[in-house]
């Protein structure tokens, strides 16, 4: 689910613009750096999924807020009873790799007057996600399926300062702990960065000749019923081009507010999907 970069952002100068272009259209990436680059990610997911998979089987930590000090889960409980999508970094994020950038974000939501089976009904609607997630969701479907195993595509938009659209693939695996605690994991298989998008001459650029915007991206979600409704955990891994040295202190803020806006735009369209969806049944 993805992410959302499309934002009002403020005036900048014509040399920031330039420079910002000469970054997203910069030279290649070697088959050797994209391998460096892969490895090192692969080798964060599989520090954090053993983390999360440990957090997940154990009762007292299936959401993070469960193994808070008291205070503290009663201060993010008040927020998320008052609406609010509560965001916070794993880590020091980013994370700089060889040629990337890791970028991971855990998020909460809480959805009123609804069950974990609905919400999970929700999101395993691959063929109609655009009804949810547009702008950022042009296209989605279900290409396979083997249970709770699934292969699913997605047409991504993205916008800021230019529009990047990206073809992706992912293989999503949905779980169940018992009836009031679910979860998935979403771990990208392609991600493709489409020129001229509904042209005649659309294409997919070849890896390591985009723009980085997202080179890898997976997400891992947790569903827990409360008695008011239910308590949504997502936290999203991506990977994106690393930024030339000494442009940090420009280019830095500007890009590393990109997945925290996405995966609070991913709750919050949860959140308000499902509302529409207990409207209608109402």
């Amino acid at each position: 689910m993805l992410p959302r970069m499309v934002k009002r952002i403020p005036h900048v100068g014509a040399v920031v613009l330039q420079i910002l272009a000469g970054l997203l259209v910069g030279g290649g990436t070697s088959e050797a750096q994209q391998t460096e680059t892969s490895q090192a990610f692969d080798r964060y997911i599989a520090q954090a999924e053993a983390r999360i998979t440990q957090e997940r089987d154990n009762p007292s930590s299936f959401l993070k807020l469960d193994s808070l000090p008291a205070a503290q889960r009663l201060e993010m409980l008040r927020l998320l009873h008052q609406g609010e999508v509560v965001i916070e970094k794993v880590q020091n994020t980013p994370n700089e790799i060889p040629g990337g950038l890791i970028h991971d974000w855990q998020g909460w939501v809480l959805i009123p007057g609804v069950t974990v089976q609905q919400v999970v009904g929700l999101i395993r609607d691959y063929d109609h996600l655009a009804r949810y997630y547009s702008p950022d969701v042009l296209q989605s479907r279900l290409m396979s399926a083997n249970g709770d195993d699934l292969h699913v595509y997605m047409r991504l938009q993205k916008h800021k300062v230019v529009t990047v659209v990206l073809d992706t693939e992912y293989d999503v695996h949905y779980g169940r702990i018992d009836a009031a605690h679910q979860y998935s994991i979403s771990r990208s298989t392609r991600v493709s960065e489409i020129d001229n998008p509904g042209s005649p001459s659309e294409r997919a650029l070849p890896s390591g000749h985009d723009h980085g915007y997202m080179w890898r991206l997976n997400s891992y979600w947790a569903f827990e019923q409360a008695s008011d409704g239910v308590l949504v955990q997502c936290e999203a891994i991506s990977l994106t081009r690393d930024i030339p040295t000494g442009l940090a202190w420009l280019i830095g803020p500007f890009v590393n507010s990109i997945p925290r806006e996405s995966l609070q735009f991913t709750l919050n369209a949860t959140r308000t999907a499902m509302a529409g969806v207990v409207r209608k049944k109402n």
